[in-house]
């Protein structure tokens, strides 16, 4: 009967566009008003009320509203600043909730499937909370709830991305964002099922096994449904504590070698890519007598799958770089499925392409961004945007989408960090031995045996 209730809650996706429609209209509105009829407003002020209403809402707009900010110029910036800043810390459900979910996931009898059950939530993000538990042979899991009413959250949020993604396309159209939205709406949907989840954790337990630095946690069978995932417990810390007591920096380049393994690894050896690189979706452990420094791997709902070829467009991209060839790089782009791309278009894109690889084709010991300047990447954006704006607008193919948010995350991490590595040899040591028909066999027989679900084209 709960099932039936949220399934048929009609009147919970009007109201949370009626919550919502105010701040996309009200952006939408101002910047007309700026770009069209040079009325001035308080950007920095709305962005806030912006970022502060999303947070309130534990919905996926929140996580829309992190991966907007790492498409270039796809927001204002002074809305880009506020909404990256989104960590996915909603305030939790209270306990009646937590009994209500547990009851209709587990049977009213959940409690005696449990040795303990902590009733406040250990971490909340934008689509469940995380509660700690031990089970009755004394091991420790966290178990990840759905909140209420998700599946119509969801699908209000994202007519209000498309409601917004279109007025900034009649405002601005160097970016087309037709499969970018495609994408995203795939990729939520799929974290509903957090039995989907449950397989994907299972994948990663498998493509990271031969690296120790990287922990995943393991899936509980028996505890786990559509709504509800019990996974073993990590012990690790938020990156961001650790870094504020200023570690080595031997140990500051652990972490930030175990995050290239963690995201690129999956990527290049079976087609696989992580496609939420925020800081909340992964911990740090610092070196100790059981082992040296590495990392916890995180939420497994935003997973995607790439056809074998594309990882030979990805790996093409890199060599037309490396040896300033225009046709391997139009080939590169025509396999990510790029269309209709002009010469100068093609130019244009390279500027950020070129940006992405540039610390992969040098191959020394370095930062992974040796200008001094922390608005580097942006202004590099604000470049690209401005010569597609030009040139005419490019339409991203999907597949773009995630590659493009990992590469952009994961840069970011690793200056937080402030990592020396040899990004070349770590990129060089992934792909030396790539062959497509060898990642199509690997992907298939990892995918079966996970029983991870035939992915989005």
């Amino acid at each position: 009967m709960a099932d039936d209730r949220e399934a048929s809650s009609l009147f919970g996706e009007i109201r949370r566009m009626a919550r919502t429609s105010g701040a996309v209209g009200g952006i939408a509105a101002r910047v007309a008003g700026e770009r069209f009829l040079g009325i001035r407003t308080d950007r920095n002020a709305h962005a806030g009320d912006l970022k502060a209403l999303l947070g309130g809402l534990k919905g996926p707009l929140m996580k829309v509203a992190q991966f907007l900010t790492t498409v270039p110029n796809a927001l204002p910036p002074e809305y880009a600043q506020e909404l990256a800043a989104l960590q996915a810390n909603a305030p939790p459900m209270g306990w009646a909730f937590v009994r209500r979910r547990m009851s209709s996931e587990l049977g009213p009898a959940w409690q005696s499937k449990f040795a303990s059950f902590g009733q406040e939530a250990a971490a909340a993000a934008s689509l469940g909370q995380v509660h700690r538990a031990t089970l009755p042979d004394g091991r420790l899991v966290a178990c990840k709830l759905q909140y209420p009413d998700m599946a119509s959250v969801v699908e209000a949020d994202l007519r209000q991305l498309k409601l917004a993604m279109g007025i900034f396309a009649r405002m601005d159209d160097a970016i087309q964002h037709d499969d970018v939205y495609v994408e995203l709406c795939d990729r939520l949907r799929e974290e509903l099922d957090y039995g989907r989840e449950a397989a994907q954790m299972r994948l990663y337990n498998r493509m990271l096994a031969p690296v120790p630095e990287v922990r995943t946690p393991s899936p509980v069978e028996g505890y786990c449904t559509r709504r509800l995932l019990t996974m073993s417990w990590l012990d690790g810390r938020p990156i961001l504590e650790r870094l504020a007591e200023e570690p080595s920096q031997e140990e500051r380049n652990a972490y930030a070698t175990a995050l290239f393994k963690a995201w690129y690894l999956p990527f290049y050896r079976y087609g696989v890519i992580h496609g939420d690189p925020h800081l909340g979706n992964y911990q740090v452990r610092q070196p100790s007598e059981e082992g040296p420094a590495g990392i916890n791997l995180l939420d497994f709902g935003a997973i995607r799958v790439f056809p074998p070829a594309f990882l030979r467009g990805v790996i093409m991209l890199y060599e037309a770089l490396r040896d300033e060839d225009r046709d391997k790089a139009a080939e590169a782009y025509r396999i990510w499925g790029f269309t209709n791309l002009s010469k100068e278009k093609m130019e244009v894109l390279g500027l950020w392409a070129r940006f992405l690889h540039e610390p992969l084709l040098d191959d020394r010991v370095r930062p992974i961004q040796e200008v001094d300047d922390p608005d580097f990447g942006r202004k590099v954006a604000a470049e690209v945007h401005a010569g597609l704006k030009r040139t005419g607008g490019v339409k991203p193919p999907r597949e773009f989408v995630l590659v493009d948010r990992g590469a952009v995350g994961l840069g970011s991490a690793f200056m937080r960090l402030r990592a020396e590595l040899n990004w070349h040899r770590l990129f060089q040591e992934l792909i030396a031995d790539f062959n497509e028909q060898d990642l199509a066999a690997r992907q298939a027989e990892a995918l079966r045996e996970a029983g991870v679900p035939a992915t989005a084209p």
